[in-house]
């Protein structure tokens, strides 16, 4: 029987080639976009569930105010270990903060970024591989690094590194104890090199006193198996408790997070780089979904659009003894069939395209076929595909009855049928529609992100990074970029303005209540800052030479002065003390971006800088090329150790939006092949009701109708089912963007034009695509079709 239905397939694929082609285009692009979409997010979820111990193992991140940090101070380990029954180990790690640290091995030298410090209970916690060397003893010794096999190989070859010596930072000699296997990239830790914490002790304030109220450290806690939530949480509020009886006036508060949930549900402060989204999970699981259901209902609509070629086949085997049941099988098969060839094209193309897909996604995803949660993946869907798209086209045509079909009509659509296909119009224009105007709103708020006035001029501006002890010579360099006259217009700064970290709540003013503590960004300038960003200066005055106690003086932004309480020209000349250091306030400038647009304007405060780690550079436009020959000259004179390095800040702003703009990228292509899938779909659904109106279209023909008459009469229908499509979509996107958006602090207004545009291009072009299949019936001779009556 298999056979004889494989037999049937064959030959109702030679006759109806069109069909068939159409419909293997519909479902492989639709199931090559789903697997696509699985295997994206399967990686994402699956971030750092390769550790033995991942469902025990926590982050300890901070509260204060309303800063969410995912740092914590020193001493918490220790009064996890010690004070807390349910916890079985700790660890903590020192971040380089993106340092660039100087390597050198036997007279090359290399700048590396990605370094940690880490104490010995590292690998007791985390399952990271040595390919050499002791766990136990790797990170004890002091002067020991551990390396990843990637770097062992670029610096040592093909020859073990263990035992050699690296020269860090052209101060001190470092002995390889053990190189790992690189880090797997479902990590959301990623390093290059570990050096034990036993290194700092001597050196760092933080580490030596003990520090409560010095937040440098990520601190991850292995509880006991068992611990349940309830648990976890009292553990946070006995930390909270203790810190308070430690630092009375600095209020924090603790939370425990899970390891496996780190790089999808992160939004804290300095955390590592490379962390994801669940917005983006859910966004793209859900696309999956429709993307396939349209691709489901596209077989649908086309396998009832030739129901009438096949209605006599029906016929005649029910005539000579096949039952419903044994139809429904055959056709059931046939959709099978289809399917599976469908899914081994999607398979041939995800193979093909997975290479862009990797660029585009910015993932180095592999297809596992080993794995066996992959393949019931598959599976499920191969199968979920099939029943899906293959149902109703069975139980459909299987109902034709025998006397009507062979006195050449078929079965009359009943009042169900209809209103199921209608259905299937709706859902599809719906998802069309919904998509289109998501589409349009991600690439606005994503061009609006690019285009946004920051409140500083980011074009032309070119830096390079202080490295070493660089910053501690700044009079010198500025005496050679004066002699230069292609590098007169530069600035001094602590840190870059395209995502400052460093912060305070140790702000203090006149009048200041002892229990408010606002956080303060703080920016150390020069003189010529606000010349070179162009930040506009709304009262007062900037740094100058000519005023030696600038030291001891302050400029604030409007936000600022919003917490303090001071107005614009009351702040110029009150008193206001920063870490410690009593000055004034000389200064007040407009709000200007120096966060990702995600994040609201802060309060800040500049103050001059003593230690500058980067000097920025206004160049005239199109001298950009003559102003970096000019700076390698200047740099290789002046320290030749470190690499000559240099950036734009408009480029690390928009690196700053690469998830985003991957994001929409992807998003907007599933759109766009949904929308396509969709209009195959009612390509065939006005197929199948042009050839079921056939003789209702000739006796009008006869009576008179015109041609254009008929196309109306065929198009009107659809019509009212994009209306109504178009009332389903439109509070479902506005929802979905409304609640996407939520996640940035500067955002576009979601303007009706939209989403009118959307339901008028619907609109247009299924009028079109009604239009162009209803010529045909249109221009079809009534005798023809009459000629049985």
């Amino acid at each position: 029987m298999f056979q004889h239905n494989l037999l049937l397939i064959y030959r109702n694929v030679k006759r109806y080639k069109g069909s068939f082609f159409v419909n293997l285009i519909g479902l492989s692009t639709g199931l090559t976009c789903t697997i696509l979409i699985l295997l994206w997010v399967q990686n994402e979820i699956n971030y750092d569930r390769f550790h033995i111990h991942a469902d025990n193992i926590y982050r300890i991140t901070a509260k204060v105010r309303d800063e969410r940090l995912a740092l914590s101070s020193y001493p918490l380990a220790t009064i996890l270990k010690t004070e807390m029954p349910e916890v079985k180990n700790t660890v903590r790690l020192r971040p380089d903060f993106g340092v660039i640290t100087l390597f050198e091995v036997g007279g090359r030298k290399f700048e590396e970024k990605g370094l940690f410090y880490a104490e010995p209970s590292f690998f007791q916690v985390f399952s990271f591989s040595l390919i050499e060397g002791d766990k136990e003893t790797a990170l004890v010794k002091p002067n020991g690094v551990i390396i990843s096999k990637r770097i062992a190989q670029r610096y040592f070859g093909s020859e073990s590194g263990m035992g050699k010596t690296i020269r860090i930072n052209n101060t001190d000699d470092l002995t390889v104890v053990g190189v790992l296997q690189d880090i797997p990239a479902t990590s959301h830790l990623q390093f290059d090199f570990l050096l034990p914490m036993s290194s700092r002790e001597r050196t760092d304030e933080t580490i030596i006193n003990n520090l409560w109220d010095n937040f440098n450290f990520y601190t991850y806690v292995q509880l006991e198996d068992g611990i349940d939530a309830a648990s976890v949480k009292t553990i946070a509020n006995k930390l909270g408790n203790i810190f308070k009886t430690k630092t009375p006036s600095f209020e924090a508060n603790f939370e425990l997070q899970p390891l496996t949930r780190i790089h999808l549900y992160s939004d804290f402060k300095y955390d590592v780089d490379g962390n994801g989204s669940i917005q983006y999970v859910r966004i793209f699981s859900i696309a999956a979904i429709f993307v396939l259901l349209v691709a489901c209902v596209n077989f649908m609509n086309l396998a009832t659009a030739r129901s009438s070629r096949r209605a006599r086949e029906v016929g005649v085997r029910k005539v000579i003894g096949a039952d419903r049941s044994g139809l429904i099988r055959q056709f059931l098969t046939e959709s099978l069939t289809i399917t599976f060839v469908a899914f081994l094209l999607s398979i041939i193309l995800v193979v093909a395209v997975l290479p862009f897909f990797n660029e585009l996604s910015g993932k180095h995803l592999e297809i596992p076929f080993s794995e066996g949660n992959l393949f019931i993946a598959l599976l499920f869907i191969f199968f979920v595909t099939s029943l899906i798209s293959g149902s109703y086209p069975s139980f459909f045509l299987s109902n034709f009855q025998p006397v009507q079909v062979l006195k050449g009509g078929i079965m009359k659509a009943g009042t169900d049928s209809i209103r199921f296909r209608n259905i299937l119009v709706v859902f599809q224009f719906s998802v069309s529609i919904a998509l289109f105007i998501c589409t349009v709103f991600i690439y606005n708020q994503l061009r609006f992100i690019q285009k946004r006035n920051l409140g500083y001029d980011k074009e032309n501006l070119l830096y390079i990074p202080l490295k070493g002890d660089m910053n501690t010579k700044t009079e010198t360099l500025a005496q050679m970029l004066e002699s230069n006259s292609d590098l007169l217009n530069y600035s001094f700064v602590s840190e870059l303005p395209t995502n400052l970290e460093r912060a305070t709540v140790g702000v203090f003013w006149e009048g200041k209540e002892n229990d408010f503590l606002p956080m303060f960004s703080i920016m150390e300038v020069d003189q010529n800052f606000l010349e070179v960003f162009k930040v506009q200066l709304v009262n007062g005055r900037s740094y100058s030479k000519d005023f030696g106690n600038d030291s001891t003086s302050y400029i604030v932004n409007e936000k600022a002065l919003k917490i303090i309480g001071f107005t614009e020209a009351s702040a110029i000349g009150q008193s206001l003390r920063v870490f410690g250091k009593n000055g004034t306030i000389i200064g007040v400038v407009k709000d200007f971006n120096f966060k990702p647009i995600q994040q609201p304007i802060e309060s800040m405060v500049l103050r001059l800088s003593s230690r500058p780690d980067y000097v920025v550079f206004r160049t005239k436009p199109g001298a950009t090329a003559k102003t970096i020959a000019s700076l390698k000259n200047v740099w290789q004179s002046f320290n030749s150790s470190y690499n000559f390095e240099y950036g734009f800040i408009d480029k690390d702003l928009t690196k700053l939006y690469a998830t985003e703009q991957r994001m929409g990228i992807l998003f907007n292509s599933f759109a766009a092949l949904a929308i396509f899938i969709s209009f195959l779909g009612l390509s065939g659904l006005v197929a199948f009701i042009s050839e079921q109106r056939t003789k209702e279209i000739g006796i009008r023909k006869v009576l008179g109708a015109s041609v254009t008459g008929v196309i109306t009469l065929l198009s009107l229908d659809f019509v009212k089912l994009v209306l109504v499509a178009f009332v389903i979509a439109t509070p479902l996107a506005w929802y979905g963007m409304h609640e996407w958006l939520e996640a940035y602090a500067y955002r576009i207004n979601m303007d009706w034009w939209v989403f009118g545009v959307a339901g008028v291009l619907a609109l247009l072009i299924a009028i079109c695509t009604t239009t162009f299949q209803s010529i045909k019936t249109a221009l079809m001779n009534p005798v023809k079709s009459l000629r049985n009556e």
